[in-house]
């Protein structure tokens, strides 16, 4: 790809070669400019192929046609529909990521950019005007009796929101199904009527950004933070810094002191989140700190608001200095010049793509990208990854900066531990310990709130049959079905392909009728609270109640304006949330953390256990922390007591180099799905025998093939290769294309470098 050349030619060039989506790699092709388009590379540009239109990236302008290609038949390029899209920095680091990740270019620019960017543009019907609705509260007086929690949800949801909300808002992005509102319309709770051309109500639930606040007062730092603030403000181009601070030791405020140095100098900042759910407190803090500033870019937007978004960004290169908050994706914004990236919560295994392709890592892209571009890479957690705690070791090239302390020298939560096994010794059964059912029950009495963290969300874990032990399985996948529940009705869903059916009355095994659910997910355990705890106020925190629109936030904000007393969740609920009201975080279930196959589980366990630990004790209360297990002496458990988090990484690093696993080492995964188990084995049989020699020579090891460990999902069998090498070496693989054309039809092939399950 062209990486340089004049944003304009003087005298336009009369062809161009334009990349456009044909195949999985895209292809070259040569286009005429009989407008005499001003163009230059990295335009966008309409063209046709094939007879559909299609977005295209302009890649080199040419005075001559190509010898290889006809002088006759030529299409014309039709429109430029972005000028200037790529600049030529931005390519180059672009092609540096397609080389990290082990995949093509066209491939890693179709991820980078913005849906609808480059490929097949749609033929569509001019469009219909739409009629646009205003729902308000209804006129009905006593009908409010035996509302669903729904219903009453969107009722409260309204009044917060002044009374009225367009229908389009309310079924979109703020998640309430239609039936919901039909109910309450019978009900004569609601009522809605039409919005006419320049009718006020268009303009209203929007949500602006916030007016400067002229009586808002930083909060004076404390010695270590003003330590870190002064210390990243020193740090040369292309520096990386680890903040390694305690849970409520105010890395947010690092975050904004720091981006405000970079905006003073006339430097965009990008701030990422591993998870949607924290993206609205970021929001808020910046937005207070930075109004009109303040971008968001991540996959909770519309095609439409991510591609406007990126144009901001593009349009900023010659404007004011942005300040970014979103999830991975928007690592690559094209923010020029970008002075500052910070990672929250760095150790957080989102931050990472396994599919599709590229399977790039945000943290290794934005450290590529500050290596070529400039600015400075700032990782922030109270538990780091492995990975990231080597690199920062005294002789590493990550800059430690350390916050040991809470604001107001709050003290870390004490880790109450219950044994489970003299629960039932003593003949107590049930899901919750005593000791945690006699710390809930003062909750009430104290004003104070609790989060209750579950694995796993839905009703039962699994269902199983008890005469000959078989469980309920999805037919597509190898995995089990969940048990979910809403109110006497009861269903079985797959989490792995959405695979949802009824609970038979037989076991299709041996044709007994008796089934037993087993575990516990977040709605048992939200029905066992609410039953054993009268009077308990309690709200669910999972995938199934923050779907929609600002889901997470709505959720939140319920919960911090003092709707419920506790708060029942799955690992969402450990991840960076600041609920001062909280005073205890429990664990059920701990072991479910502790014993996965995977060489990460400890680490990964310790982390989520730490972190949940850190939503308690975050105001003026003093915080606790009360887990259940089955395995009090397991490692993991003693170290979440005596919270020596770097003591545990030092052991763990030391097995890790004892045993030369990475991050000594270097692995990757070549994943394999096909119709059959019989034709995908034969196939990653093949294709290790085909990258064998070479893999050998490099003085890598190749395991496998072997089935993965979900070995069927969506009814594709499912193979894996891993291949394991030098920590400082490149993938002894050859070219992605060479891999696929070894591969028969119906093969799919997922490159994996650096993977996080192992």
């Amino acid at each position: 790809m062209a990486t340089s050349g004049p944003s304009v030619q003087d005298s336009p060039a009369p062809y161009a070669q334009v990349w456009v989506e044909a195949g999985r790699e895209g292809q070259v092709f040569t286009y005429a400019n009989p407008a005499a388009l001003p163009l230059a590379p990295g335009d966008l540009v309409q063209v046709s192929l094939r007879g559909r239109r299609h977005t295209g990236l302009l890649v080199a302008l040419l005075e001559a046609i190509p010898a290889d290609v006809p002088a006759t038949g030529l299409q014309p390029i039709e429109a430029r529909s972005q000028p200037a899209a790529l600049d030529p920095a931005w390519q180059q680091w672009m092609a540096s990521v397609a080389d990290q990740c082990h995949t093509s270019l066209f491939r890693t620019l179709k991820a980078a950019l913005p849906a609808g960017w480059l490929g097949q543009r749609p033929q569509r019907a001019p469009a219909r005007p739409r009629q646009r609705w205003w729902v308000e509260r209804g006129v009905a007086a006593g009908s409010e009796g035996a509302l669903t929690e729904r219903q009453q949800a969107l009722l409260d949801h309204l009044d917060r929101q002044g009374g009225g909300r367009r229908l389009d808002q309310l079924c979109g992005e703020d998640g309430f199904s239609r039936a919901v509102l039909k109910g309450l319309e019978s009900r004569g709770l609601l009522s809605r009527r039409p919005i006419e051309p320049g009718d006020s109500t268009e303009r209203l639930g929007s949500c602006p950004e916030p007016s400067p606040d002229a009586s808002f007062v930083p909060p004076a730092l404390t010695a270590a933070q003003a330590e870190a603030v002064t210390r990243i403000a020193a740090a040369p181009d292309g520096a990386e810094l680890l903040l390694w601070g305690v849970t409520g030791a105010g890395k947010t405020e690092v975050y904004l002191r720091a981006v405000a140095a970079e905006l003073e100098r006339g430097c965009h900042a990008l701030v990422l989140a591993p998870e949607i759910g924290l993206v609205p407190q970021l929001l808020d803090r910046f937005r207070q700190r930075f109004p009109s500033r303040v971008l968001e870019y991540h996959s909770g937007l519309g095609d439409a608001e991510r591609l406007r978004a990126w144009r901001t960004a593009l349009a900023a290169r010659g404007g004011g200095p942005l300040v970014v908050i979103g999830t991975r994706s928007a690592v690559f914004l094209p923010l020029q010049p970008l002075g500052l990236i910070v990672l929250d919560e760095e150790h957080d295994s989102s931050y990472k793509q396994d599919s599709p392709m590229p399977c790039y890592h945000a943290r290794e892209v934005a450290r590529l990208r500050i290596a070529q571009q400039g600015g400075r890479l700032l990782l922030g957690s109270a538990t780091p990854s492995l990975e990231t705690w080597w690199r920062a070791r005294p002789e590493g090239e990550v800059q430690l900066l350390t916050l040991p302390e809470r604001i107001g020298s709050r003290p870390l939560p004490p880790v109450r531990v219950v044994d489970m096994r003299h629960e039932l010794a003593e003949g107590h059964r049930r899901l919750l310990s005593r000791a945690l059912i006699g710390r809930l029950e003062a909750l009430q009495e104290r004003g104070e709130q609790a989060v209750v963290l579950v694995p796993r969300r839905g009703y039962h874990t699994f269902l199983s049959c008890r005469s000959c032990g078989e469980a309920v399985v999805c037919p597509h996948c190898d995995v089990s079905l969940t048990v979910h529940r809403v109110g006497p009705r009861q269903w079985l869903r797959c989490h792995w392909c959405n695979h949802r059916q009824e609970l038979g009355d037989r076991c299709s095994h041996c044709g007994s009728t008796a089934y037993k659910p087993f575990g516990a997910g977040t709605q048992r355990v939200m029905e066992q609270l609410m039953t054993e705890l009268e009077g308990l106020r309690v709200l669910r925190f999972d995938r199934d109640t923050t779907r929609g629109r600002d889901g997470h936030r709505r959720l939140l904000e319920r919960f911090s304006a003092g709707e419920a007393d506790v708060l029942v969740g799955t690992q969402m609920l450990a991840k960076g949330m600041d609920l001062p009201r909280v005073t205890l975080a429990a664990v059920l279930a701990a072991d479910g953390l502790l014993h996965r196959p995977d060489l990460r589980a400890s680490e990964q366990a310790l982390q989520l256990l730490l972190q949940l630990a850190g939503r308690a004790g975050r105001g003026d209360r003093p915080g606790e922390v009360l887990v259940q297990t089955y395995t009090p002496e397991h490692p993991v458990i003693s170290h979440l007591v005596d919270g020596r988090y770097g003591r545990f990484l030092e052991q763990e690093l030391a097995l890790r180099r004892a045993a030369s696993l990475v991050p000594f080492q270097r692995a990757c995964l070549l994943r394999l799905s096909g119709p059959a188990a019989s034709i995908t084995a034969t196939a990653a049989a093949a294709l290790a025998e085909r990258i064998r020699p070479q893999v050998s020579a490099a003085t890598w090891w190749l395991l496998g093939p072997a089935p993965e460990p979900v070995a069927r999902v969506a009814g594709r069998s499912r193979w894996q290769i891993l291949l394991h090498g030098p920590g400082d070496s490149p993938l002894p693989l050859p070219p992605e294309a060479e891999l696929r054309r070894a591969l028969p039809a119906g093969v799919g092939l997922t490159i994996d470098p650096d993977p996080l399950q192992l």
